[in-house]
């Protein structure tokens, strides 16, 4: 099965990622923080994230992507936020995300989109 890492301050969003994705992706873990998403990635090495741009701690979810593609380029990482402007989906797709899911989000929506990160 593949592996999911869930990131996201809101925990009913991080339940409701894996309601959707139960029974098809395995969620390794998951985390508040774009800090502690980092570290998890590294060594976790999941197949997909989903990650949140509004983040608990220093770093927002943007700069999470940043360094986790910094640190593998082939990280499949889709933003998953209510943040969905302009210049944040410009941001994130340069930066190397996946692709973007705008909050809210329909369960169908993003399982298509994690199918298809995950391969």
């Amino acid at each position: 099965m593949k592996k999911l890492l869930v990131v996201d301050d809101a925990i009913f969003i991080r339940l409701m990622v894996k309601d959707a994705l139960k029974g098809e992706f395995e969620v390794v873990a998951e985390t508040d923080t774009a800090e502690e998403s980092i570290s998890l990635y590294e060594k976790l090495k999941p197949d997909v994230v989903t990650m949140d741009i509004s983040l608990a701690g220093a770093m927002n979810g943007i700069e999470a992507l940043k360094q986790i593609r910094a640190n593998d380029p082939s990280a499949r990482v889709i933003m998953v936020s209510a943040m969905g402007d302009q210049a944040n989906i410009k941001a994130s797709i340069e930066l190397g995300a996946y692709d973007f899911i705008v909050k809210p989000f329909s369960k169908d929506q993003l399982k298509k989109t994690v199918q298809l990160a995950g391969g």
